[in-house]
């Protein structure tokens, strides 16, 4: 069933222009298709997919809707910030500890936050989950 399908993520964007642009220039992203003018599809390097969608209703969920796994999440950060993407520090989680925008979370590992053009959550997190 399930199990042995993919899985991939929508992100909604109110301005599916604007997306494009911080995604290329920011993210260092390029869709890999456009659908019906309405999406773009993006595939990165380790062969997942995620879409991007025209919606009104961008950057409204209050927590991460998308994530990505990386080998050294301090050199990403320091590698997105020179592009202009800002982080985001979430002061009160209890037993976190940051270092600048980065949180060592106890049993998780280091990750980091940040917004992207339409206000949607995006986290960069160590290393890929374990199966």
């Amino acid at each position: 069933m399930l199990n042995h399908s993919a899985v991939e993520a929508n992100i909604p964007a109110a301005d599916l222009d604007r997306a494009r642009q911080y995604y290329s220039e920011k993210l260092g992203l390029t869709p890999v298709a456009e659908l019906g003018g309405e999406a773009l599809r993006y595939r990165t390097a380790s062969g997942t997919f995620f879409n991007v969608y025209r919606t009104q209703y961008a950057g409204q969920a209050a927590h991460t809707i998308a994530q990505w796994h990386v080998d050294d999440v301090g050199q990403e950060v320091r590698d997105l910030q020179a592009k202009g993407v800002v982080f985001e520090v979430y002061e009160g989680m209890p037993g976190v500890e940051w270092n600048g925008s980065v949180a060592t979370i106890p049993g998780m590992g280091k990750a980091a936050w940040f917004k992207d053009s339409e206000g949607n959550i995006m986290c960069v997190d160590e290393g890929a989950p374990s199966s």
